[in-house]
């Protein structure tokens, strides 16, 4: 099992998969946009996925929690576009 919780804060709702605790990722990539309150963030440590939150972003906790189960390593640059699936960024 993945780890997972979400909340619901006003007009803010958030998925979180996965368990990247301080000190145990090296990177935290944003894929959206912060600043309107639609992205996902992932940590990676030596580019794998640890862990990932959708904040407005929905029916995408399943492609994060295969993303971490797979123990993938994505194209950063990949990972934070949002034009590409987050299915095609599962390593075959």
């Amino acid at each position: 099992r993945v780890p997972y919780f979400f909340s619901d804060q006003y007009d803010l709702g958030l998925e979180y998969s996965g368990w990247a605790p301080p000190g145990s990722y090296d990177q935290v990539v944003l894929r959206g946009d912060a600043g309107k309150r639609e992205f996902i963030a992932f940590w990676l440590k030596d580019g794998q996925v640890l862990a990932g939150m959708n904040v407005n972003v929905w029916d995408v906790t399943e492609q994060i929690q295969r993303l971490i189960r797979s123990g993938a390593r994505p194209d950063v640059e990949r990972l934070s576009d949002p034009s590409v699936p987050l299915g095609d960024l599962v390593e075959q």
